[in-house]
């Protein structure tokens, strides 16, 4: 029904119901989208839950939309859990609004979504600029024949080796084995001296050959890795070992085609189509400096014209569908390299890194050196960069903080920029931060800020009604100096306050939701290492059960506060080196360092290269220890004269609401 007759008689509870749930959709879309909706009928409408981002594709879609009318247009932006359609005339849009709304349609996994539809005054969206392939990167399309590739996928014998002439693993998401030189996992590098028996699998000779003598590839790989993924299933993104392997990496797709996205460490992403038969050649930059890696999904976002089968899938809304994965198979050859790598890449090579990654601390004076170089030192280098992505407070310390009495003296233990310190008026509020250019920052907001240490916070004990601690206890390297920071929040707090503890959290993807981070996908300069838009896009736009609610959090040593970046179960490092996490991907430890791509303004040139030109600026490392389920109130626990009062997971953080009794 339309606006006006809604208020000629008395709604059901159902149409109650839809009712609030279509006013949600409107506004999700206006806050998150910046699209706003209209009151009367027009010739547009904006889908919810209608979009390539939850499982609807255009095939499926629009015969449904076709129903009513004469579709001029159906634009689906990828990733986005919405669409919009433009009938020919008012009427027919008015027709579909008035059917579909509210109603149940199957999406291409099988299950059942509901539409909710809203006018707008025109359909469109902002496209992106048109993108290059990676400076480097050639994809090959019908490289060999359906013959070939049987033989090819015949070939690889997936059943235990007798002979032991190479090596096959069976990892979490797929099957891979190994010919020449094994590649180890835990260190991402092979053994020189240590050559499979057998080499290569013969079958590979003539093509090999055949692409060395066409041009296709200039060196004759000595190692290869078969991989077989089951449909939905990826690879992390990553970048092949320096100084494991030379300039040229050679990859054939089998079985299936898949989108393989291709990450700048600046953020911008570019997806590339790599169809079945096709030949992938990663030289020079696309190499040595660009991520590569598959996300894990049942679907690919794909062009639904034909033509061309491979390279950059565009952001023609107008021309984009879903392509459901198969069984895929991709040889990647490589050539073992035997000398030190020096590219023109320093800053991500490890040939040419000058310092090496820091062991996990086995003592109080080392646990403390290693916050100093990799917390405190980091965060006052990158300060002005990092505040100028800490914007937005978020949702739930909004909440917490509203909910206290007026008047209350609440401290932020690790206040960053100060963004929550102006939330609520009616409090008074005294930020503390490690990082004196982060404490600058806040006086010059006028903000009360001081600089101490998490551990000693120069305030009387018992004066505070309130702390929050947002993303900061996960800066400690032991648990006796987490456990530490937790019992300071606790000696500020008068008997009865509360506080508020943030920290990240192992597990990225929690009751079969990703997190914001991890489903987000960046094109903006700075947003891959570090920056964080302020809203999470639910997966749907409306929840289709009673027990709707959104999720939204951050995540800041004894200083300040960032966001999460993906994982899910651990293991802890002990004596040896802290893993460097590649950003977006799974966190492999619970102890590690996350990479801050460190940039100058945003849109500055440098003499020879255009503004907003790929220069990446120098890398620092953060420490960071995330946690798994249940370790912070464990550690809450063991706390004097403190009760819990609440413990959840939000977006990518496990929280916690403690009191002092």
């Amino acid at each position: 029904m339309d606006s006006n007759s809604q208020s000629n008689y008395k709604l059901s509870k159902t149409e109650k119901k839809f009712l609030r749930k279509q006013i949600k959709a409107r506004h999700t879309l206006l806050r998150h989208e910046g699209i706003e909706t209209v009151s009367y009928a027009t010739q547009s409408l904006v889908v919810a839950n209608g979009g390539l981002g939850n499982g609807v594709s255009r095939n499926h879609l629009l015969p449904v939309l076709e129903k009513y009318g004469l579709v001029d247009a159906l634009l689906m932006p990828p990733h986005k859990p919405y669409s919009f359609v433009r009938y020919r005339t008012a009427e027919e849009a008015k027709k579909a609004y008035v059917t579909l709304n509210g109603k149940e349609i199957v999406d291409d996994l099988g299950q059942k979504i509901i539409l909710y539809l809203n006018f707008v005054e025109k359909a469109q969206w902002k496209e992106l600029g048109l993108q290059a392939l990676p400076p480097g990167l050639m994809v090959v399309e019908e490289i060999i024949s359906s013959e070939d590739e049987k033989m090819l996928l015949e070939s690889i014998n997936w059943t235990e080796d007798i002979d032991n002439q190479n090596v096959q693993k069976s990892l979490k998401h797929r099957r891979v084995k190994h010919f020449g030189y094994e590649f180890h996992y835990e260190n991402n590098n092979v053994d020189k001296d240590m050559p499979l028996p057998g080499g290569l699998p013969g079958i590979c000779d003539s093509l090999l050959e055949k692409w060395l003598k066409e041009g296709f590839i200039k060196h004759k790989p000595d190692q290869l890795t078969v991989n077989q993924y089951e449909p939905g299933h990826g690879i992390p993104a990553h970048i092949d070992t320096h100084s494991a392997f030379e300039d040229e990496i050679v990859s054939l797709s089998l079985g299936s085609e898949i989108v393989m996205d291709f990450k700048h460490p600046d953020g911008v992403t570019v997806p590339v189509m790599l169809p079945r038969r096709s030949l992938l050649v990663m030289t020079g930059e696309s190499r040595y400096l660009w991520t590569h890696g598959i996300t894990p999904r049942k679907f690919d976002t794909v062009q639904a014209s034909k033509g061309p089968q491979s390279g950059i899938i565009t952001s023609d809304v107008g021309d984009l569908t879903l392509s459901k994965r198969g069984m895929r198979t991709s040889f990647t050859f490589r050539k073992v390299r035997q000398t030190p790598c020096n590219c023109s890449y320093p800053l991500v090579c490890d040939s040419q890194m000058k310092e090496t990654p820091p062991s996990f601390p086995e003592s109080a004076r080392e646990a403390s050196q290693l916050e100093q170089d990799y917390v405190h030192r980091v965060y006052e280098e990158i300060a002005e960069h990092f505040s100028s992505t800490r914007h937005t407070p978020w949702p739930r310390v909004v909440e917490f903080l509203k909910s206290l009495p007026c008047g209350s003296l609440v401290a932020d233990v690790g206040c960053g920029n100060g963004k929550y310190l102006g939330v609520n008026k009616e409090l008074y509020m005294i930020g503390c931060d490690r990082s004196q250019k982060l404490v600058d920052i806040c006086r010059e907001r006028c903000f009360q800020a001081l600089v101490c240490d998490a551990l000693a916070v120069p305030l009387c004990s018992g004066s505070c009604d309130a702390c929050i601690s947002i993303a900061v206890i996960h800066h400690f390297s032991t648990a006796e100096r987490r456990v530490a920071a937790l019992q300071e929040l606790v000696r500020l707090l008068r008997p009865g306050g509360r506080a508020l503890v943030y920290v990240w959290a192992m597990e990225q993807e929690y009751n079969k939701k990703k997190s914001k981070y991890l489903r987000e996908n960046r094109i903006n300069q700075g947003k891959e290492e570090g920056t964080s838009s302020d809203t999470a896009m639910p997966e749907l736009l409306v929840e289709q059960v009673p027990n709707v609610g959104s999720r939204d959090s951050e995540c800041c040593v004894s200083s300040v506060t960032d966001l999460p970046e993906g994982g899910h179960k651990a293991r802890t490092v002990t004596n040896a080196k802290l893993p460097v996490h590649t950003n977006r991907t799974s966190f492999p430890s619970q102890d590690l360092l996350v990479p801050w791509h460190h940039q100058g303004n945003p849109g500055e040139g440098k003499p020879g290269h255009p503004a907003g030109a790929h220069d990446p600026g120098p890398v620092f490392h953060r420490y960071y220890h995330v946690f798994c389920e249940g370790e912070l109130e464990a550690a809450c626990q063991t706390l004097n004269s403190v009760s819990i009062l609440q413990s959840y997971y939000d977006q990518g953080n496990w929280c916690v609401i403690l009191q002092k009794v």
